[in-house]
C-alpha cells in the first residue's frame, strides 16, 4: 500500500470519530459535549450538561442561557443543606483562568422549563450560553439516553 493510499485509509477511518467530536471554542473557552438526558415524554422540563474549559489566564463567567426550543433556560446548581440536596438557580457560574466549570448531574446544570416537546435519544437541539468576556457560543446539545461514561466518575 502507497503512503497515499495509507493516509486516505486514515483520514477515511478518523472521519466517523471527527463527526461525533462534540466540542465547541470560544476565544479561550472549550466546551465539551453538550448533553442532556433523554426524558419521558409528559417531563415538564429537561436538563443540558457540559464542561467549561478556560485556557486562558483570565477567567470568564457563564451569565445565562437560551435555546428556541424552551420558554426559558436558568442556571441551577444542587446543593446540600441541612442533610437534603436542593436544587437553586444561580445567577452566574465562575469559569476560573487555567481552569474548568463542570455542568453534570447533581452538580451545575442548565434547566430548561416549558419544552416544546422532549427530545429522543440521538436528536440534538441548539443552546446558546452567554460568557460575560467570550461573548455568546451556540452549542448542539445531543439527548442521550444514559449519561456519559466520562459523567459517571
Amino acid at each position: 500500500m502507497s503512503m497515499k493510499h495509507a493516509l486516505a485509509l486514515a483520514a477515511a477511518l478518523c472521519c466517523p470519530l471527527l463527526a461525533n467530536a462534540h466540542d465547541y471554542a470560544a476565544g479561550e473557552l472549550h466546551i465539551e459535549h453538550p448533553w442532556s438526558r433523554e426524558m419521558p415524554p409528559v417531563a415538564p422540563t429537561a436538563a443540558a450538561y457540559f464542561i467549561v474549559h478556560n485556557q486562558g489566564a483570565q477567567a470568564d463567567r457563564l451569565l445565562g442561557a437560551d435555546t428556541p426550543v424552551a420558554a426559558k433556560a436558568e442556571l441551577h446548581e444542587h446543593i446540600h443543606q441541612n442533610g437534603l440536596m436542593k436544587m437553586q438557580q444561580v445567577q452566574v457560574v465562575e469559569v476560573p483562568g487555567k481552569g474548568q466549570a463542570r455542568f453534570a448531574p447533581m452538580g451545575y446544570h442548565v434547566m430548561l422549563f416549558g419544552l416544546q416537546r422532549q427530545f429522543k435519544d440521538g436528536e440534538r437541539f441548539p443552546l446558546t450560553l452567554h460568557f460575560e468576556r467570550a461573548g455568546d457560543v451556540q452549542v448542539e446539545v445531543a439527548v442521550e439516553k444514559d449519561a456519559p461514561a466520562a459523567e459517571h466518575h
